[in-house]
């Protein structure tokens, strides 16, 4: 490693390596448990223990960003007549989208998911949580510092959310109204925040169902380029 001098701290990273085979194991099974998620607009009422949400938190924020800006924050509560007031505003937007919005590809896409403007799962998730993306982020001095990648950032940093709650035995959805600005009202969060995703989280009703759909092949969602320098590899 060339020689640096660090304006910033580093500490040294030497993880133990996994032998191969274990790493295609390990691998595998996460594979299995994650090929069992599925998007819920269902919920149980049982409550779930404010621990999982801060447990998926902190998992979100184990996730890469930008110049390691973080540039979210995790907004979460229980509280029925908050849940309320979200779903009333989010179906006063839905009810625009389905049925004066004259986005005819956009409902045909949807229709096979059978959506609709009504948004129970609203109130009868036990908890909403609302990731927010920092366009910027207020300094102790009073300043404004930038943040970069911020879709980008938040998005893996929402994904890393999603398989956390899914390990934990929990079920969620990417509910995104569109426009979202209601929740930055109703959550009282400051101008340089904007709503990104809307989950509703909590345990997958008795009567739950889903759509059942197929997820792309690998051999649609893998390209893999032989270049002249290309080694050959062995899976069996």
């Amino acid at each position: 490693m060339p020689s640096r001098t660090h304006a910033y701290p580093f500490i040294p990273y030497t993880p133990d390596r996994v032998p191969a085979a274990e790493g295609l194991r390990r691998g595998a099974d996460f594979h299995r448990l994650m090929d069992q998620r599925r998007s819920v607009r269902w919920f149980s009422p049982d409550p779930v223990p404010f621990e999982a949400i801060e447990t998926a938190v902190r998992t979100a924020n184990t996730a890469p960003s930008g110049a390691h800006h973080q540039p979210w924050t995790f907004v979460a509560t229980n509280d029925r007549g908050l849940k309320h007031r979200v779903r009333q505003a989010a179906e006063a937007e839905e009810r625009k989208f389905y049925h004066d919005r004259s986005v005819p590809q956009w409902h045909a896409a949807l229709a096979r998911l059978e959506t609709n403007e009504d948004k129970e799962f609203l109130d009868t998730a036990p908890w909403l949580v609302v990731a927010f993306a920092q366009k910027s982020t207020p300094m102790p001095d009073g300043s404004l510092r930038k943040n970069y990648y911020v879709s980008e950032s938040i998005g893996i940093a929402c994904g890393f959310f999603i398989a956390a709650l899914h390990t934990m035995g929990l079920a969620t959805l990417t509910h995104t109204p569109s426009p979202m600005s209601f929740l930055t009202e109703l959550f009282g969060r400051p101008s340089t925040e904007r709503p990104y995703v809307l989950f509703p989280v909590g345990y997958p009703a008795e009567d739950c169902e889903v759509p059942d759909l197929q997820r792309k092949p690998l051999s649609e969602a893998l390209v893999v380029h032989q270049g002249p320098n290309s080694h050959a590899t062995n899976s069996a």
